[in-house]
């Protein structure tokens, strides 16, 4: 839940469910645990994995003196950093991303793989996440293959050609 609550932060998504505490619900659509940012953390190629306990405990660590410290009440039913509200849970993230907080990099770096699970789906095969409506693929648009499973970009991202195909480029896009 913890996790979930940071991912929510920083990317925020809709609720779940009506009681969905991980999820503020500050935003519509799918955010980053609408997009698999539980997913991406535990998967083996991140290297985050053996660190997320470690880190949810330390992120409930920060939120309970932050919480002391201002005289917030916390709930006891969930843990301390989910507890915050959602402007309080965005403070305390300024508060570790700051360039002179001492853990800035183990902050940062949890962060940067929530964008992964929302910009990339880098934990599903972009097909299937295009087919399953991946929040963040549909959010930016992101187009699927052509009918023969190629990709193609019949816009250019700079609006003109950029260089003119090799002359023994095959049909399928391959080179001679």
């Amino acid at each position: 839940m913890t996790l979930e609550a940071f991912a929510d932060t920083i990317l925020p998504g809709e609720k779940r469910f009506p009681d969905d505490r991980a999820v503020a619900g500050v935003s519509t659509g799918g955010g980053a645990v609408a997009s698999g940012a539980i997913d991406v953390l535990r998967t083996e190629e991140g290297g985050m994995a053996p660190a997320l306990d470690a880190l949810a405990d330390g992120l409930n660590e920060h939120a309970e003196r932050y919480a002391g410290e201002r005289s917030l009440p916390l709930d006891d039913a969930v843990p301390p950093f989910v507890s915050l509200d959602y402007d309080h849970r965005v403070a305390l993230v300024r508060e570790l991303v700051a360039a002179d907080h001492p853990e800035r990099e183990a902050w940062v770096s949890l962060a940067m793989f929530n964008t992964i699970a929302f910009d990339a789906a880098s934990h599903l095969h972009t097909v299937d996440a295009l087919a399953a409506g991946h929040p963040g693929l549909t959010t930016m648009g992101y187009f699927g293959p052509d009918s023969d499973g190629l990709w193609r970009f019949p816009s250019y991202s700079y609006g003109r050609v950029l260089a003119r195909p090799h002359p023994d480029t095959t049909p399928s896009g391959s080179p001679a």
